[in-house]
C-alpha cells in the first residue's frame, strides 16, 4: 500500500468512526467516563505482568499501571510514545529522530543508539506482540485499556530483549455491547488531536472494535537562513494511525485478529547547532526556540503496517493454550541537517540520512494450566525473525543524493520456557521460571562507491545461547497487603553493528543482568494504594555505543559491567469524596565500572571533566565511574483531581499532572555542555462533563511553566542540542457512549 492510500484509509477509517459514534453519543444514555478509580475493580487493582490477570498485590513484580481519565490527559495534546516519559517510576523516553524512534530507559537501562540496527534492552510489547525495531515501537497510543511498565528482568515470560524491564500496551478489545467514544481537540500552533472508536458485537459469537487517531500540527519554527533553497519552517506533522479487530468467541475458542497502520509525514527532529552557551549547559543568550537556521532539508515520512491472530482454546479443568501470530513492517525514510544553526550563525553543510524498512514475524505458543491443587504452570515457545534494510547517504547544497552504504541485517531467535508456581499456605507464593533462548544475527555492509560493483563488501555474523531464569516468593501479610522478594536475570545477545564511516560490520559481546529487588503493596479497594521497592542490578559486559564524538561514528563497545541501585514508590488514594490523588518517585544509582574503557570525546568545543588519556595522538576520555546515559538519579509525579458535582449526575472537575526528573548525561562521557538540567513539567486540564449524556468539554495546557530543556544533542563539530515541546495551550470536546 503506497504512503498516498495509507494516509486515505487511515483518514477515511477515523472520519467512519467520528460518524458512526457522534449520532448515537447524544442519542444513549452513556455509561459514566473512565475515572482514576477505574484500576479498583474486583476486589484490588488488576495487572497481566506475569501473562495472567492478577491482583497487583499478589504479583511479585514492581509493576506502574496507568489507564481511564489518567491515561487520556496525558495523551491529550498531539503527543507521540513520549508523553510516558516521567510518568511512572524509573521510566525515561527521548529520541533523536522524533516520532519515529523512542528509546526506553528502565532503571537507568537502555541504549543511545540513533542506528537502525540498534538492539534496546528494554522490550515493548503492543498488544502481546513483542516489537523490536524502534521504528516499530513508536507505534501511537491510542484507545487503550491499559499501559503497564514492569521493572526488571523479565526474560522469563516475555520474548526478545528484556534485560531492563517492559512497556506494555494493551488496546480496548472488541465488546459484547456497543461502546466507543470520539474526542477532538484543538491547540496552540493549530495542533489538532482526534480519536475515534466504536465496538459492538456482530453476532452472538462474532463482534468488532475499529479506532483510528489523526494528528497534526503546523510548522511552528522558522528558517531564518536567507540563503536556503529548502524548507522555510520546520517541526510539523500530519499523523494518520488505524486499528482494526475482530473476536470470534464460541465455547472455549476464542480468536483475536489485529490489523493496524500508521503513515506519518512531518518534519525530521530539529539539530539545533550552536545552541548552547559555551561552559555551562545554559542555551545561549536570547535563543529564541522559534526560530533556526538550516540550510538543508529536514524531512520525516513512515509508512507501517501489521497484523496478528491471537488465538486461546481452553481445556476443561486443565487450561488454556494461546498462540500468537503476527507480522510487523514500516518503511521510513528520514534527512536531517545535523549542523543547521542559529540566527546569526552561517551554517555548515552535513546533511544526512536515508530510508530504513524494518521487517518483523514473531509466533508464540503458550498453554498456562489451572491450578492443580497447589501447583500451576506455564510453558511455551516462541520464534522471531527481522529483516531489516538501510540505505545511508549525504545530500549537497544542490540536494544531489550521493549513497554512503547499504546495509543488511537479519536477526533470528529461538526460545523455549516455563514457569511454576506453587502456594503451600494460602498466605505464601513461590514462583520460578527459566527461559532457553538462541539468537543468530548476520549483517551485510555494502559501501559507497562500491555498491553497483559490488564489491567492498563487509559481513558479520553473531550467535548464541542462554538461559535466564527468575525466582520468587511472595507472602500476604493480609488479603489487601504482602511483602516479596525476587531475583531474576536478563539476557541482550551479541550485536552487530554497521559502521558506516569505518565500513565495518563490528560486534559487542552478550550483555547478562542479574537482580534483585524487595518489595511491599498494599490497597484497600475505592480508597488507596502502595507500592514501594528496593532493587540492585549487576549487568555484566554491557553493551555501550559510543556515538559522535570528532569522527561522529557509532562504535559498539562493551564495558566490564554496570550497576544500578535504587528504590520506588508509588501511592493513590481518595482522602475525600471527589478527590483523587496519585504519587511516585524513584531513584535509580547507575555506574559503569571499566578501569580501561576510553571513549572519544567531542570534537565541538565541549568542557569535558572526566580524566583525558592520548592514545596513537587521539584524545580519549575515561569513562570509569561515569553514570549511564540518559539515566537521571530522580523521578518523580504526581496527579491530582478533584470535582463538584452539579446534580443530574455532572461534575465540573480539574485534573493537574506533574512530573520531574533530575540532570541526565547525554553521552557516555562527562562534559559540562552536554548534560541536561532538570526537567519539571506539568499539565492541568479543567472543565465541565455530563455523565448522563455522555460528553466533556475541557481546557487544557501541556508544560504550563513553558520549561524548555536540552534533551539530546550532537556533539562531533558543535554545540548542537535538541529541545523539549514548548507549552501548548488547548481545548477539546469529548463523546463516551
Amino acid at each position: 500500500m503506497n504512503s498516498a492510500r495509507l494516509r486515505r484509509f487511515t483518514a477515511v477509517s477515523v472520519l467512519a468512526v467520528t460518524a458512526a459514534c457522534a449520532v448515537p453519543a447524544i442519542a444513549q444514555e452513556a455509561a459514566p467516563a473512565a475515572s482514576v478509580d477505574e484500576g479498583f475493580a474486583d476486589g484490588g487493582i488488576v495487572v497481566t505482568a506475569t501473562r495472567r490477570s492478577e491482583r497487583a498485590v499478589d504479583v511479585p513484580i514492581a509493576v506502574s499501571a496507568l489507564s481511564g481519565e489518567k491515561l487520556d490527559v496525558l495523551n491529550s495534546s498531539g503527543q507521540d510514545i513520549r508523553f510516558l516519559s516521567a510518568r511512572v517510576p524509573s521510566l525515561q523516553i527521548e529520541s533523536s529522530f522524533g516520532r519515529t524512534f523512542p528509546r526506553f530507559y528502565i532503571r537507568g537501562l537502555g541504549n543511545t543508539d540513533f542506528s537502525a540496527d540498534a538492539a534496546q534492552p528494554v522490550s515493548v510489547v503492543y498488544d502481546n506482540v513483542a516489537l523490536e525495531s524502534p521504528m516499530l515501537k513508536a507505534f501511537p497510543a491510542f484507545d487503550l485499556e491499559n499501559v503497564e511498565v514492569l521493572k526488571g528482568p523479565q526474560g522469563t515470560l516475555f520474548g526478545r530483549n528484556t534485560p531492563a524491564g517492559v512497556v506494555k500496551l494493551t488496546s480496548k478489545r472488541p465488546s459484547e455491547e456497543l461502546d466507543g467514544h470520539v474526542s477532538a481537540s484543538w491547540a496552540t500552533y493549530n495542533t489538532v488531536n482526534l480519536e475515534a472508536a466504536v465496538g459492538a458485537p456482530l453476532t452472538d459469537k462474532l463482534r468488532f472494535r475499529v479506532a483510528g487517531l489523526v494528528q497534526r500540527r503546523d510548522d511552528w519554527v522558522k528558517n531564518d537562513y536567507a540563503q536556503t533553497i529548502n524548507e522555510r519552517k520546520f517541526e510539523g506533522y500530519q499523523d494518520y494511525a488505524g486499528r482494526i479487530q475482530f473476536e470470534y468467541e464460541d465455547g472455549p475458542l476464542d480468536i483475536l485478529v489485529n490489523a493496524h497502520a500508521r503513515s506519518l509525514k512531518g518534519t525530521a527532529r530539529l539539530f539545533r547547532a550552536n545552541a548552547i552557551k559555551p561552559g555551562t549547559n545554559d542555551l545561549v543568550d536570547g535563543y529564541d526556540i522559534e526560530h533556526t537556521a538550516q540550510n538543508g532539508s529536514n524531512p520525516q515520512t513512515l509508512e507501517s503496517w501489521g497484523a496478528n491472530v491471537q488465538a486461546s482454546y481452553e481445556f476443561d479443568g486443565l487450561g488454556s493454550l494461546y498462540s500468537i501470530t503476527a507480522w510487523e513492517r514500516a518503511s521510513v525514510f528520514s534527512r536531517g541537517d545535523i549542523d543547521g544553526g542559529f540566527p546569526g550563525i552561517v551554517p555548515f553543510q552535513v546533511q544526512t540520512g536515508g530510508t530504513t524498512t524494518p521487517k518483523e514475524f514473531s509466533q508464540e505458543l503458550r498453554f498456562a494450566s489451572k491450578k492443580f491443587g497447589d501447583v500451576s504452570f506455564q510453558a511455551g515457545a516462541y520464534y522471531f525473525n527481522q529483516n531489516l534494510e538501510n540505505e545511508s547517504g549525504s545530500w549537497s547544497n544542490t540536494n544531489s543524493y550521493t549513497p554512503t552504504s547499504i546495509a543488511h541485517l537479519d536477526n533470528e531467535t529461538y526460545a523455549f520456557f516455563g514457569s511454576v508456581e506453587y502456594t503451600p499456605v494460602d498466605s505464601l507464593i513461590l514462583r520460578g521460571g527459566v527461559r532457553w533462548s538462541h539468537d543468530k544475527r548476520f549483517s551485510v555492509l555494502v559501501n559507497g562507491d562500491d555498491i553497483d560493483a559490488a564489491t567492498g563488501i563487509s559481513t558479520g555474523s553473531a550467535k548464541g545461547s542462554k538461559w535466564s531464569w527468575d525466582g520468587s516468593a511472595t507472602y500476604k501479610l493480609s488479603n489487601f497487603t504482602s511483602v516479596y522478594a525476587r531475583v531474576a536475570s536478563g539476557y541482550l545477545g551479541a550485536a552487530l553493528k554497521n559502521d558506516t564511516a569505518a565500513g565495518v560490520a563490528t560486534m559487542a559481546k552478550p550483555q547478562t543482568t542479574t537482580s534483585y529487588e524487595i518489595g511491599f503493596k498494599g490497597e484497600q479497594p475505592g480508597l488507596f494504594s502502595f507500592a514501594l521497592d528496593g532493587y540492585y542490578f549487576d549487568t555484566k559486559n554491557i553493551q555501550l555505543t559510543a556515538v559522535g564524538g570528532s569522527t561522529n561514528v557509532t562504535q559498539l563497545m562493551n564495558a566490564r559491567k554496570a550497576i544500578g541501585y535504587g528504590a520506588e514508590a508509588e501511592f493513590s488514594a481518595t482522602p475525600i469524596e471527589n478527590l483523587v490523588l496519585t504519587l511516585g518517585g524513584s531513584y535509580n544509582h547507575t555506574e559503569l565500572k571499566d578501569r580501561d574503557l576510553y571513549v572519544a570525546p567531542c570534537g565541538g568545543g565541549c568542557t569535558v571533566t572526566d580524566p583525558l588519556v592520548t592514545v596513537g595522538g587521539t584524545t580519549l576520555a575515561s569513562i570509569n565511574g561515569n553514570r549511564l546515559p540518559q539515566a537521571p538519579r530522580w523521578i518523580g509525579n504526581a496527579t491530582l483531581r478533584y470535582a463538584v458535582p452539579l446534580g443530574n449526575d455532572n461534575e465540573i472537575f480539574a485534573y493537574t499532572d506533574w512530573s520531574y526528573r533530575s540532570k541526565i548525561n547525554l553521552f557516555l562521557y562527562d562534559s559540562v555542555e552536554f548534560t541536561g538540567k532538570a526537567f519539571l513539567e506539568g499539565g492541568l486540564r479543567a472543565g465541565y462533563r455530563d455523565n448522563k449524556r455522555g460528553y466533556e468539554v475541557a481546557a487544557f495546557a501541556r508544560n504550563i511553566t513553558n520549561q524548555i530543556r536540552v534533551v539530546g544533542a550532537i556533539d562531533f563539530n558543535n554545540l548542537t542540542a535538541m529541545l523539549n515541546e514548548p507549552r501548548i495551550i488547548g481545548g477539546e470536546v469529548r463523546f463516551n457512549f
